[in-house]
């Protein structure tokens, strides 16, 4: 007896990324995929902060999303999982983790303006993750839209891959449907309905023949047996083309291009059919990469039946229920009320409700099964990037590594009695979204925030400000500059103080020597004959490292420098530890006054990507900015990455700078290097 396929219910899931550039539609395409999936009654607009994904006051008021949105949803026998992350580099991170998520990216591609710099980037994210994608051309209905320029664009930078599924019926203003090139069927849509007829209009008919068969051509190649049959003059069934091309687009051979419009919703029910078809359920896509004991690593493949595992991959800030845990479920199924262990805290988590999630509108649902994403709520104390899994389990998912942020902020509460409230607040703020990075700086006395960028920034600190209610003052982050000495001094500290009674009285004679640069501070004793009891001797050295920290003849603190105390005097009554620690401090400042300081600033190790194209700009650039070329390499894709040393002052606006001058091509990597002398202004 032949067995029969059990249709699961992660079968039936569909995880879904809108991936691309700002502007391209992404979040317009999303409210008219809930608009026909009979959600919503009537979309709303992103310039009218009305849609159901961009729920922030931030987002509306830059009329952009600004942070990942997930909308589940029913559309025929699917579930839908549709996240929709923003387009601007600034907020990368959250595509990043969109591309993580997902089973399938659908591209977003502008109709008129055709590929664009994210658009690229993402791709090459998408691809190293090696997600299948579906690029789908927004904007038809606009003027200047072409649908075969953008398709060239698309085929020069993504290879022969690229293949079109659908034709426009006009464009423009006069584009009013779609020719499926599999079935030879055109879907005209008229005051929200759409009609399928399988007459083609007489103006494409003759080219959609053609780019069928072009298509046939293509497909059939993926499948030998079905190209045995295309050869041999039999015809190829619509089923049989949609299996082959099923095939090559889970392969990652084959990138399917559809074509609509989102404004007015057309050809977006084709887009969702088309998804629910050809795109892999969970349970087909590779499993998992996961940590165990050790340095073990094992695979999580997508079973239902398998022990519950689940990944948080975002928790956001609701103002009425709190935190919100945003979990893929790797393997198995989850119930409310389970309990799991958080893996990076050790601590015991009950799932108290889980949520399906429609952008801020929450519905609570009993279980879920692997493959699903779902959100949860009320639980103790997880981040972004923590797993989920049975008590005794060894698994762990490894976060997602992203770019270190390169752009900083010093931020302080306007109000003393804040500056707590703030602490909390920035850390909240960083369990959100991991691509924000805050450090206390103790030379500065600055707490620094950084991102990918100013806008990214701007948006975290107008979030917190909304959020806690802490009025913000903001500074650039000042440099943390040095001083050394210029030379080698010997000097005499002496600290005497009679006042009645018991006085102070201690002397140090100290050779001071500047050291090379990142040795710190050496302290020797070369005392002879009791000069200076052997008990209070720390005591100049402790004065010393307490003067260098109070700054130099220029106020930065004082480093690199040997210290050798060599002779001194002490009274057997007088003579205590604040003395010689006073003794110390004073000889140190009496060598500042007879050399003087040198001051160093701090250095950073930059890379920058760009089109090789661009190299000439970044490196001339760079060297107005004092930086010292050490090199290029190849970074593949026609790239290149100059490598550098810049002082720090110079590349506190180079995230910006590198953006304008790149036009958003180029990638920046910077590190602390070294402390250098600074060359004295002109």
């Amino acid at each position: 007896m032949v067995g029969v396929a059990v249709t699961t219910e992660t079968d039936l899931i569909r995880n879904i990324a809108l991936v691309g550039h700002q502007g391209n539609g992404k979040t317009t395409l999303a409210e008219a995929m809930l608009f026909r999936a009979g959600v919503v009654t009537r979309p709303g607009r992103v310039e009218s902060g009305n849609t159901v994904l961009d729920t922030q006051p931030e987002e509306h008021d830059r009329t952009q999303s600004l942070t990942l949105g997930l909308a589940s949803f029913s559309w025929n026998d699917y579930r839908i999982n549709l996240l929709d992350p923003p387009g601007y580099a600034d907020f990368a991170g959250d595509a990043m983790t969109a591309l993580r998520v997902a089973d399938v990216a659908v591209f977003v591609i502008d109709g008129v303006s055709g590929l664009q710099v994210n658009d690229e980037l993402l791709w090459q994210a998408a691809t190293e993750r090696a997600i299948p994608r579906i690029l789908f051309v927004n904007k038809m209905d606009k003027e200047r839209a072409s649908f075969d320029a953008v398709l060239a664009g698309i085929r020069d930078h993504f290879g022969s891959g690229v293949e079109p599924v659908d034709l426009p019926v006009g464009e423009a203003s006069a584009f009013t449907g779609v020719a499926d090139l599999l079935t030879e069927h055109v879907i005209l849509y008229d005051s929200g309905s759409a009609n399928t007829s399988d007459e083609l209009p007489a103006d494409i008919a003759d080219r959609e023949h053609e780019q069928h068969e072009h298509l046939v051509e293509d497909v059939v190649e993926i499948e030998d047996d079905l190209l045995s049959k295309y050869l041999d003059g039999e015809d190829i069934s619509v089923p049989e083309l949609e299996h082959a091309l099923r095939a090559g687009f889970a392969a990652g051979s084959l990138w399917p291009v559809l074509c609509g419009s989102a404004v007015d919703a057309i050809a977006v029910d084709r887009l969702l059919d088309f998804v629910c078809r050809i795109a892999p359920a969970p349970s087909e896509v590779p499993g998992i990469e996961v940590r165990g004991d050790g340095d073990r690593v094992a695979e999580v493949r997508c079973d239902p039946s398998g022990d519950p595992l689940a990944y948080v991959f975002k928790t956001q800030t609701d103002e009425y229920v709190g935190q919100v845990a945003l979990l893929k479920i790797l393997s198995g199924s989850v119930h409310a009320d389970d309990v799991l262990i958080n893996q990076r805290t050790g601590a015991k988590e009950r799932l108290h409700n889980l949520l399906r999630v429609l952008g801020s509108k929450h519905t609570p649902i009993d279980s879920a099964e692997a493959g699903d994403i779902v959100g949860a709520i009320k639980l103790t104390d997880v981040s972004t990037g923590d797993t989920l899994a049975p008590i005794g389990s060894p698994l762990t998912v490894p976060p997602i590594v992203h770019r270190r942020p390169v752009y900083g902020l010093a931020v302080a509460a306007e109000s003393a009695g804040d500056e707590d409230k703030l602490a909390t607040a920035l850390a909240e703020l960083v369990s959100d979204d991991p691509t924000l990075e805050v450090t206390r700086d103790s030379e500065t006395h600055q707490t620094v925030v950084r991102g990918a960028g100013d806008v990214h920034v701007q948006v975290a600190l107008t979030r917190l400000k909304r959020r806690y209610g802490i009025t913000l003052l903001t500074e650039p982050v000042k440099i943390a500059y040095r001083e050394t000495l210029l030379g080698t001094v010997e000097t005499e500290g002496r600290h005497k103080k009679q006042s009645g009674g018991h006085g102070q009285f201690g002397v140090a004679t100290v050779r001071f020597e500047p050291l090379p640069r990142d040795k710190g501070y050496e302290f020797v004793d070369e005392t002879r004959g009791g000069v200076i009891p052997k008990s209070l001797i720390p005591a100049v050295g402790k004065g010393i490292a307490e003067s260098m920290g109070r700054g130099g003849r220029h106020g930065f603190p004082l480093v690199d420098l040997r210290a050798t105390v060599l002779d001194g005097k002490h009274h057997s009554v007088d003579s205590d530890d604040f003395s010689f620690r006073m003794a110390g401090a004073l000889a140190l400042r009496a060598a500042i006054d007879k050399v003087g300081t040198l001051v160093l600033e701090p250095v950073d190790h930059v890379e920058v990507t760009v089109p090789s194209t661009l190299q000439g700009d970044v490196m001339a650039d760079l060297g107005r900015r004092r930086g010292q070329i050490e090199g290029t390499e190849p970074a593949g894709d026609g790239e290149v990455t100059v490598i550098a040393s810049v002082p720090t002052s110079e590349v506190t606006d180079y995230p910006v700078a590198l953006r304008s001058m790149t036009h958003g091509r180029g990638r920046l990597a910077l590190s602390f290097k070294c402390y250098q002398e600074r060359p004295e202004p002109r």
